[in-house]
């Protein structure tokens, strides 16, 4: 409905409601109002969730011109000038994930695939832990969410320096490096597949062999 005709008429439906009764300018302004986002909600909830998500989603910082953290963290250079990384348990399932997930990709790639996991314990339709994360599934037949904890093979390191660098990823990944790589992705899957959900998804960045996605945001209807 055009915007000018819906307050039209809502404000001839309050004419007609409040006629012979004495109401102060401001009960009017509020019918009138209240009327009019009636309409509004009624005519979004019809609107597809995969179609909100796209409308009510900022697009990634850099497509907007905001200035984000400089890329030197994304270097191997940087990276290798930090100190070996250790830490807890919730440490070690990050590093590990990362090592089978994505010890090939840039140190970039690294990053980009350790904010998904991130943006997911921050998720609420998600567990609120690294571990539970990426465990999420293990163990039951296409419910795991990342292939490596359920492809059958031995989950060995067997590359040293892979796994020093994975590890330094992870910690500087929970120690607060910003997330500014995939626009809140969620998702990702390598540019060899193309599941079903890629096509309901967002995609929100392409970073060496994946692409990336975020979840859409459901919207309350009737």
């Amino acid at each position: 409905m055009n915007i000018s005709k819906a307050i039209c008429a809502a404000i001839s439906a309050a004419s007609i409601l409040l006629s012979g009764t004495t109401v102060s300018a401001d009960e009017l302004l509020a019918s009138r109002l209240g009327a009019l986002l009636g309409q509004e909600r009624q005519a979004l909830s019809v609107v597809p969730d995969s179609r909100m998500s796209l409308l009510t989603s900022l697009p990634p910082a850099d497509e907007r011109g905001v200035a984000t953290q400089s890329g030197v963290i994304y270097d191997r250079a940087y990276l290798a000038s930090q100190p070996a990384a250790t830490g807890s348990e919730e440490w070690e399932c990050l590093a590990e994930a990362l090592y089978f997930e994505a010890r090939g990709e840039s140190v970039r790639g690294m990053f980009a695939v350790g904010e998904v996991i991130l943006n997911r314990v921050d998720n609420r339709s998600y567990p609120d832990t690294l571990c539970a994360v990426i465990n999420q599934g293990t163990g039951r037949k296409f419910a795991c969410q990342f292939t490596y904890t359920c492809d059958g093979l031995a989950e060995v390191i067997a590359e040293e320096r892979a796994w020093e660098r994975v590890g330094k990823v992870a910690r500087l990944l929970m120690d607060g490096t910003p997330r500014a790589l995939t626009g809140g992705a969620t998702h990702y899957h390598t540019r060899a597949v193309n599941p079903s959900w890629a096509q309901l998804f967002p995609r929100t960045a392409a970073i060496g062999s994946h692409y990336f996605y975020r979840q859409p945001i459901r919207t309350a209807s009737k």
